[in-house]
Order: structure tokens, then C-alpha cells, then sequence
């Protein structure tokens, strides 16, 4: 496994070593030894995975950001099984010298590359693709109670979504549309510490 440290302390992008010849090919997608030296940490200390989701979405569907506040935050680890993303982490850390800051990263069928995000980010994708199947682990259980977003749009946060020039803009969920800026989450007290 290829392991890429991002811009951001934190989040890494995981590549996987692809065995294929004229039938297909062979990954293996989930490895704890992998993933524990990929952290630099020993196995026991390892995240646990609780939860895995799935998502379908179609051309230029955008979800997001979203993440959940202690004590259910949710480290996720995030691949595109079908199509493209364009795959984006906020850091929500208020103690934080990169706090506000976000990386993006494109995750494909065809790289199969793995975006792991501890918790203390906010995490949204936008589909580049005609459709795209996203499969994430997390490390807590959703939980209603402690789930926040925050605008994908925020102009503080100056996210470079990959838009088409024609100036098409992306579909996003009602939910989605009314999340409040990092400022505003901020001083209402739901970023991390």
C-alpha cells in the first residue's frame, strides 16, 4: 500500500498495490497491519471500524460537509468503488494550526485510492462521474444527536470544487443547503476543541 501524507496533519491518502492481468484484477481493500503501519501506530491501538456505508449518487451530487462532535466522532475511510469523486476533508480542530484549512483528493474505480480522515474533520464529495458508488468505514455509530454540517459553499473556506465552467452548480440536499459557515458552527460551539 502506497501511503500519502496530505497537506493537513491527519488525513492520508491510501493506494492500494492492484494485481491485475486480461481477466481483472486483485486489491486488497482492508488490511489492520496495513492500515496500522499506514498510521504509524501498533495494531491494538488501531481505529476500530463499527460501521460501514454506501452511498449512489448521480453527476455533480454534492454531500456534504458533514461530521459528528464527541463523543461519537467518526474517523472515516472513504473509497469510490464506482465512477469519480472529487473527495474533500475540512479541519474542524479549533486548536488547530490548519484549522478551516481542507484538502481534496480524487478517488476513482480506477485509482482505488482510500481517503482516511480521523475525526476533526468535516468530510464531502462531489460526484465527477455519471454516477458514482462511495463506500466509507467509520470509527462510531451515526448518531442524530451529535451529526453537524457545515456549508460546502462557506466563502471563508474557498473549497475548489472541480464545477463545470459553464457554471452549472452541483445538487445538493436541502439539509445541505441550510448547513450554517464554519464561523457560524464555531460559535455555536460545534467544532472540535
Amino acid at each position: 500500500m502506497q501511503v500519502e501524507p496530505l497537506a493537513i496533519a491527519g488525513p492520508l491518502l491510501l493506494t492500494p498495490q492492484v494485481f491485475g492481468d486480461s481477466r481483472g484484477y486483485f486489491l486488497e481493500s482492508w488490511n489492520q497491519n496495513r492500515f496500522a503501519e499506514a498510521l504509524e501506530l501498533p495494531v491494538e491501538e488501531v481505529p476500530t471500524f463499527v460501521q460501514d456505508n454506501q452511498s449512489r449518487s448521480s453527476h455533480l451530487v454534492l454531500r456534504g460537509l458533514h461530521y459528528q462532535l464527541p463523543p461519537h466522532a467518526q474517523g472515516k475511510l472513504v473509497r469510490c468503488v464506482q465512477g469519480e469523486i472529487f473527495d474533500v476533508a475540512v479541519d474542524i480542530r479549533r486548536q488547530s494550526s490548519t484549522f478551516g484549512q481542507w484538502i481534496g483528493a480524487r478517488l476513482s474505480s480506477e485509482n482505488h485510492a482510500q481517503l482516511w480522515l480521523p475525526g476533526g474533520f468535516a468530510h464531502g464529495f462531489l460526484v465527477l462521474s455519471e454516477r458514482a458508488e462511495v463506500l466509507y468505514k467509520t470509527t462510531d455509530f451515526w448518531d442524530k444527536a451529535t451529526e453537524r454540517s457545515i456549508r460546502w459553499d462557506d466563502p471563508a473556506l474557498a473549497i475548489a470544487w472541480p464545477l463545470p465552467a459553464d457554471g452549472t452548480a452541483p445538487s445538493v440536499s436541502k439539509k445541505d443547503l441550510l448547513a450554517p459557515t464554519l464561523e457560524e458552527a464555531a460559535e455555536a460551539g460545534d467544532v472540535f476543541p
